[in-house]
Order: C-alpha cells, then sequence, then structure tokens
C-alpha cells in the first residue's frame, strides 16, 4: 500500500487556527456565560442549567419564536415559487439572458443595512414613494403604528432581497437540463405543466433545496433589515429571535440568559439544517441510482 503523505494538512492547518480563534474560542465563551452569574465586578457564580431552564418556560422567547418561525414560513412560501417562476420564464441564451443575470444579481450586492435603510425612507409616509403614494389613494399604511403594515413591509423588502437568489439557482438547474428531455417532450405533445412537473421540477430538486436551506437559514437568522426599518415595533410585532437576542444582551445586559438563549438558537438553526442536508444527501442518492 502506497504511504499517505500528510503534508497537505500544513496548508489546512492556518485555517483550521483561524477557525478556531473565530469561531470555537467565543463559542465556549457563550457556553461559559450560559452555565454562570454575576453581580458585576468580573466575580461569577456557578448557575448551571438555570438560564436555560428560564429560557425555555419564557413567554417572551416562545413570542418570538413564534413571530420567527411564521416570518420563516411566510418568506419561504412566497420566495420559492415567485423564484421559480422568474427562472422559467428568463431567457435561456443571448443578450438577454446575460442582460437578467446582471439585472437579478444586482439587488444581492446591497448590504444588509443599506437594504433596510432604503425600504425605511421608502416607506416613510412624507418623503417616501411608497408611503407617498399609498397615502395618496387613500391607503392607510404606517409602517412604525400599525403592526399588519410593518410585517407587509418587511416581507416585501426581504423578497425583493433575496428572490433572486432562488431565481439564480433554480435557472442554474433549469440550464443543466439536456435538450434532449425537451426533445421528447415535444415528440409526444406533453403540455408546458407536464413538462414542468415531469422533467424541470425533478431535475431541480437539488438545487431548491438548497435555495430553501440557504433562504431558510438567513430568514431565521435576520436582523439587520428589520431592526432598520421598523427597530422591532411596533410594539414587538416585529422584535424576532435575534432582536430579541440582542436586546436581552445588551439593552438589558442579562449574559447568563442571553448565552443560554444563544446556545439554544444555535442548536435549532443546527438541527433543522441537519434536516435539510439530511433530505438533500438521499435525493442525491435517489437521483443517482
Amino acid at each position: 500500500m502506497k504511504p499517505v503523505n500528510h503534508k497537505a494538512w500544513f496548508l489546512v492547518l492556518p485555517m483550521l487556527v483561524i477557525v478556531a480563534f473565530s469561531a470555537v474560542i467565543p463559542l465556549m465563551t457563550v457556553v461559559n456565560y450560559s452555565v454562570q452569574d454575576t453581580f458585576g465586578n468580573n466575580v461569577f457564580f456557578w448557575a448551571g442549567l438555570e438560564w436555560f431552564e428560564e429560557m425555555v418556560n419564557s413567554e417572551r422567547l416562545h413570542a418570538a419564536l413564534g413571530r420567527q418561525v411564521l416570518f420563516s414560513a411566510i418568506i419561504l412560501a412566497i420566495e420559492v415559487p415567485l423564484g421559480i417562476y422568474v427562472a422559467l420564464n428568463m431567457p435561456r441564451k443571448g443578450f438577454w439572458a446575460s442582460f437578467c443575470l446582471v439585472l437579478m444579481a444586482l439587488p444581492l450586492l446591497i448590504p444588509f443595512n443599506v437594504v433596510g435603510t432604503i425600504w425605511q425612507i421608502f416607506g416613510r409616509v412624507d418623503i417616501g414613494l411608497l408611503g407617498h403614494t399609498l397615502a395618496a389613494l387613500g391607503i392607510d399604511y404606517n409602517y412604525t403604528q400599525d403592526v399588519f403594515a410593518a410585517w407587509a413591509t418587511v416581507i416585501v423588502m426581504d423578497v425583493w432581497h433575496w428572490t433572486s437568489l432562488v431565481a439564480l439557482l433554480a435557472y442554474a438547474g433549469l440550464r443543466s437540463i439536456p435538450d434532449a428531455y425537451y426533445q421528447a417532450a415535444r415528440i409526444d405533445q406533453a403540455s408546458r405543466w407536464a413538462v414542468f412537473r415531469y422533467i424541470e421540477l425533478p431535475k431541480m430538486q437539488g438545487v431548491l433545496m438548497i435555495a430553501v436551506l440557504l433562504r431558510f437559514m438567513d430568514s431565521f437568522m435576520i436582523y439587520t433589515e428589520p431592526f432598520v426599518v421598523t427597530g422591532g415595533g411596533p410594539g414587538n410585532a416585529t422584535t424576532f429571535l435575534s432582536i430579541d437576542l440582542v436586546k436581552l444582551a445588551l439593552g438589558q445586559f442579562d449574559l447568563g440568559p442571553a448565552a443560554a438563549f444563544s446556545i439554544m438558537y444555535f442548536l435549532v438553526i443546527l438541527l433543522i439544517s441537519w434536516v435539510f442536508y439530511t433530505v438533500m444527501t438521499n435525493l442525491d442518492r435517489e437521483e443517482g441510482r
């Protein structure tokens, strides 16, 4: 047997060290805070699982989790079908195909805080185009005072920002389908719905699972955009898990509960991402048979 050369590990080692300092050490610090209590002066006392029990039984956490799950569900229900529809109607070749790809990629290049600022100004009744137009039409729209308007603004903002990602992934899946499938469908005089149902959708399953996974993780951890637009309001209407966590850690400076909160938050995302990854792996194995 040929001896294994382990010299390649020296190329990976610097990255492992960086990851250790940027991820593992901060994570251990959070774990340390989650099992201790302090009264200041950098003096800590062992608290065990007290903070975890408090967070599990916290109505505040339950409410934020409910809002977060609802937001992610709405986002996925809108962006995935809309992204598929856009991808199906994009040109397949030529100048307009390149133009559409560049156009679809533009929203993804805008920083999160800039997106929030754009929609904050866009939705204002006094100077915003959207707010002023709706007011002129007699529609009572004020995202700072009305819960429905705040939710609608945050959802439309996220759809505008991230539907392009789903569309680009779906477009890549469509472009990977051989022309022979479409030729066979034309010979069989298959309808447009039949082509989509039995050719395009099965071939896009892999990229769509990636799109769902990415959009779920992003939407479940969303912070900057809604915080800039609504600040979590009106009241706590748009206070999602990440915003509630920041308020708990920095606003109230409850480090122990906030650390326990963040660990539970991390484990939930990790668990659901593992489920998505398992489903994607099983789909790849079925397609490979």
